[in-house]
C-alpha cells in the first residue's frame, strides 16, 4: 500500500495541503478556502480531499495511508494580532508588578509622538508581588514566601483567570522558587495554563524573559483548545500517524510540546516556507537568497546566505518582544487580502487590514464591498479575470472593477491606473520589508535571487524584483504550497539556552566546556523522549557574543568538541568577522564577553525528494493555452499576453514576457523585459534581458 507524508499550511486566507508519496517520489498538491472561526476544519477538509484525490480507490478511511503528518498554523500568531488570548494572571517577584507595563521605556517609533504602544496583555489588577530574590550568583537572598502564592494564586483563580505565568528574578539562574510556586499554583488552581520562565525563557533580560512567559500563557489555552479540536478531527478520518507541529525555528515538533510553548509557534506557518526555500535553492544552484513569501493577509521575507538563514533569539512580534529561537523572518500586512483605502491625507494606502478568507475580496462575491490587492490584479488581468484554483472558484472581474472606481473617484484617477496604483503600493511596502533584513545589515539585495513563493508571491515578484534591481527570480514548482512542501523537508527541532556572562578569555574555557556539558545533556534527554536513534542526532552550537558594555549580541558558531583556549581565539576572530557585517566595524582592543551559550539539537527524519527532469528542447509554445489582453505599466495600456500552463512546461522551455503562467495555487508574471526558462527540478527562473 502507498505511504504518503502530508504537510499542511493553515493560512488566512486558504490552506495548502502538499502530498509526497514515499514509494514512487510523486508529488501533489491541493488548496481550500481556510475556516478562520475554526481552522481544524479547514484542515481536516484539506486533508481528506487530498488523500481522496491521490487514493481514489482506498475505501472510507484514506487517511490511514498516511505516514507522517507535519502541520503549520497561524493559530498562535492570529491570536496574538487580534489579542484573542485568554484572560491571563501573572506572579512575580516583590516590586516587579509593573515591569510588564514599564518595557524598556522605548517608544515604538522614536518620533511618533502619538505611537500607541501594543495592549498589556495582562491587567494590573491580575499582577501579584511574592516576597522573594535571588542574587545574580544564584545565592537566595530572600527565601519564598509561599504563602503569598497560595493567596495570590486563590485571589486569581477567583477573578476567572485561564493561565498564569510565573517570572522571578534570576529565576533563570536558579529556578527552584519558580517551581515552587507552580506546585502552589497547581494545587490552588488545577484547571489553569501555568508557565514558568525558566522553562519558557531560560536566559537574561528580565523584560524580555517577562513578556515571553506572559506571551505563552496568554496563548496556551488556545493553542490547547485549538489542538484539542484537531486531534479527534484527524482521528475520525483514520490517520494514525503521529501529528507535528512547526516551531518558529524551522523544526518540528509533537502536538503535546507545541500546546506547552505556543510561543515557539508564532512564526509556524512561514518558517517552512524558508526550510523549503533552502532546499529547492541549493539544488537549483542559488544558495543566496532573498525569500519572498506572499499569502493572502501578510507577506513574510528572508535573507539566505550560502543557503543558510540566520537564526534570531530575540524578537518583536506585533508589538511583543519573544525571547525564543526563531528564524530571521520579517512580516508586513501586505497579502492579497490587503484592502486599499484613501487616507485623512487623500493617499493611497493599502494594508495591513486584510480582508481575510471571508469575506475575501470584491471578487469573491461574498458581501464584501472594500477593494483588496487581489481585486486590483483582477481588473488589471494579471490574475485570470474568470475564476481562480484551477476552476474550482469563480471569481467577479465586474464586482472589484466597481469597488476600485469608487475608490479612483476619491482620488481623482482613472480606474487601471488606481489599480495599477495599489499593486505599486503594495510593491513598495514589500520593498521595504526586503530592505530591513537586507541593506539595513550589511547585504546588497542586488547580489541575491528573489524565491518567491506563497498564492501571492509570483503574482508581484518580477515588480518587486524590478523595485530592488534585482536581476533574477526564482518560482518552485508549487510556489503556493511551498509552506506546507516545506513540512515535508524540515527535522524534529529543540534548542537549549544557558545564560552564563563570563569574558572571552582562556580563563572562560572551562566554565564554557561545563555549560554546554549541561546543555547537551537536557538535548540527551529530548532524544530519547523523541525516539530518536543515534545515528540520526546531531547538535550545533552556538554562543551570543558583544563587547563589553554593549546591548545586543551577535550568534557566532562554536565547533564541536572540547572548549580550549585556542577554541576562544578562534571565536574572538569569528566574533569581529560578525560584527564588521553587521555594523561596519570592529573595535579593536574592545573587551569581548560571551552572554548565551546555545545548543540546536536535530533529530533528522525521511523527507521528501525533489527529483531531477531531462531536459528537453527551448520551444515551450505547446504549453500555451490562450491569450488575453493584461495592463503593463510600462505600455500604459493593455498588451496581447500569451497564458502558459505550468503543468504544461517542460525542462529547457524558454520564453519571453510579456507572458502570464498559470497554475492551481499561483500565478507568475512575466514582465516584458524578462525571460523565463525551466530548469530540470521543474523551478521557472526569470531573468531581466533588457
Amino acid at each position: 500500500m502507498a505511504q504518503w507524508r502530508v504537510g499542511v499550511d493553515s493560512g488566512g486566507t486558504f490552506t495548502d495541503v502538499c502530498l509526497f508519496n514515499e514509494n514512487d517520489g510523486r508529488i501533489e498538491v491541493w488548496k481550500v478556502s481556510s475556516t478562520p472561526d475554526d481552522p481544524s476544519r479547514g484542515i481536516a477538509q484539506g486533508v481528506e480531499e487530498g488523500m481522496l484525490l491521490v487514493t481514489p480507490d482506498a475505501g472510507a478511511s484514506p487517511a490511514a495511508a498516511v505516514s507522517y503528518f507535519g502541520h503549520g498554523t497561524t493559530v498562535a500568531t492570529n491570536a496574538l494580532i487580534q489579542h484573542r488570548g485568554v484572560k491571563t494572571g501573572l506572579v512575580t517577584t516583590d516590586g516587579f508588578r509593573d515591569l510588564l507595563e514599564i518595557g524598556r521605556q522605548k517608544r515604538p517609533d522614536l518620533y511618533d509622538m502619538q505611537a500607541d504602544k501594543p495592549p498589556t496583555l495582562v491587567a494590573r489588577d491580575l499582577r501579584h508581588e511574592v516576597p522573594e530574590r535571588v542574587r545574580h550568583d544564584g545565592t537566595i537572598d530572600t527565601a519564598l514566601d509561599e504563602d503569598a502564592v497560595r493567596r495570590a494564586g486563590r485571589a486569581l483563580k477567583d477573578a476567572g483567570v485561564m493561565a498564569i505565568a510565573v517570572s522571578f528574578l534570576y529565576g533563570f539562574i536558579r529556578p527552584e522558587h519558580e517551581r515552587r510556586a507552580m506546585e502552589i499554583l497547581h494545587e490552588e488552581h488545577p484547571d489553569a495554563f501555568i508557565c514558568a520562565g525558566h522553562d519558557v525563557a531560560p536566559e537574561f533580560r528580565e523584560y524580555e524573559r517577562l513578556s515571553t512567559v506572559v506571551l505563552n500563557a496568554y496563548l496556551g489555552p488556545v493553542m490547547r483548545s485549538y489542538i484539542n479540536r484537531l486531534t479527534p478531527r484527524l482521528e475520525a478520518l483514520g490517520m494514525t500517524a503521529t501529528p507535528h507541529l512547526t516551531q518558529s525555528n524551522g523544526g518540528v515538533i509533537g502536538f503535546s510540546a507545541a500546546a506547552d510553548m505556543p510561543v515557539r509557534t508564532v512564526l509556524s506557518g512561514p518558517s517552512t516556507g524558508v526550510v523549503g526555500a533552502q532546499a529547492i535553492g541549493a539544488l537549483a544552484g542559488f544558495p543566496d537568497l532573498i525569500t519572498f513569501d506572499m499569502g493572502g493577509t501578510s507577506t513574510d521575507v528572508a535573507l539566505l546566505k550560502g543557503g543558510v538563514c540566520k537564526m534570531t533569539s530575540e524578537a518583536v512580534v506585533h508589538g511583543y518582544p519573544i525571547k525564543a529561537p526563531m528564524l530571521d523572518i520579517h512580516t508586513v500586512g501586505a497579502g492579497g487580502g490587503s484592502i486599499a483605502f484613501v487616507d485623512v491625507g487623500g493617499l493611497l494606502k493599502v494594508g495591513p487590514r486584510s480582508c481575510g478568507a471571508d469575506p475575501g475580496p470584491v471578487c469573491y462575491d461574498r458581501g464584501s464591498t472594500e477593494p483588496a490587492t487581489t481585486d486590483a490584479n483582477v481588473v488589471l488581468q494579471t490574475l485570470n479575470p474568470d475564476y481562480l484554483l484551477g476552476g474550482r472558484m469563480a471569481v467577479r472581474k465586474d464586482l472589484a472593477k466597481a469597488s476600485i472606481a469608487r475608490l479612483a473617484d476619491q482620488l481623482g484617477l482613472g480606474v487601471m491606473e488606481t489599480a495599477q496604483g495599489i499593486i505599486s503600493v503594495v510593491t513598495a511596502n514589500m520593498a521595504r520589508a526586503i530592505r530591513v533584513i537586507s541593506i539595513q545589515r550589511g547585504h546588497d539585495p542586488r547580489d541575491y535571487t528573489l524565491m518567491a513563493f506563497g498564492g501571492a508571491g509570483p503574482l508581484h515578484a518580477a515588480r518587486l524584483a524590478r523595485e530592488l534591481d534585482m536581476k533574477r527570480v526564482l518560482v518552485p514548482r508549487n510556489p503556493g504550497i511551498l509552506c506546507a512542501m516545506g513540512l515535508l523537508l524540515t527535522d524534529l527541532r529543540a534548542d537549549f539556552a544557558a545564560t552564563r556572562l563570563m569574558p572571552l578569555a582562556a580563563s572562560s574555557a572551562a566554565d564554557v566546556s561545563a555549560a554546554f556539558s549541561g546543555l547537551t545533556e537536557r538535548a540527551e534527554a529530548w532524544f530519547v523522549h523523541e525516539g530518536i536513534s543515534t545515528e540520526n542526532r546531531h547538535l550545533t552550537r552556538t554562543a551570543d557574543m558583544r563587547y563589553s558594555g554593549q546591548n545586543y549580541e551577535l550568534a557566532v558558531p562554536v565547533p564541536e568538541g572540547q572548549v580550549t583556549p585556542a577554541v576562544l581565539d578562534a571565536l574572538a576572530v569569528d566574533f569581529a568577522e560578525a560584527h564588521r557585517q553587521r555594523y561596519g566595524f570592529v573595535a579593536e582592543g574592545e573587551a569581548v564577553q560571551l552572554v548565551t551559550l546555545r545548543l540546536e539539537a536535530t533529530g533528522r527524519v525521511r523527507k521528501a525528494e525533489l527529483r531531477a527532469y531531462p531536459m528537453e528542447a527551448p520551444d515551450a509554445s505547446a504549453a500555451i493555452t490562450g491569450a488575453r489582453k493584461v495592463w503593463f505599466p510600462e505600455a500604459g495600456d493593455f498588451m496581447d499576453t500569451p497564458i502558459y500552463s505550468r503543468d504544461l512546461l517542460k525542462p529547457g522551455n524558454v520564453f519571453t514576457g510579456p507572458a502570464i503562467v498559470e497554475q492551481m495555487d499561483t500565478t507568475t508574471v512575466v514582465l516584458p523585459s524578462m525571460e523565463a526558462r525551466v530548469d530540470v527540478y521543474l523551478n521557472l527562473i526569470l531573468e531581466v534581458v533588457a
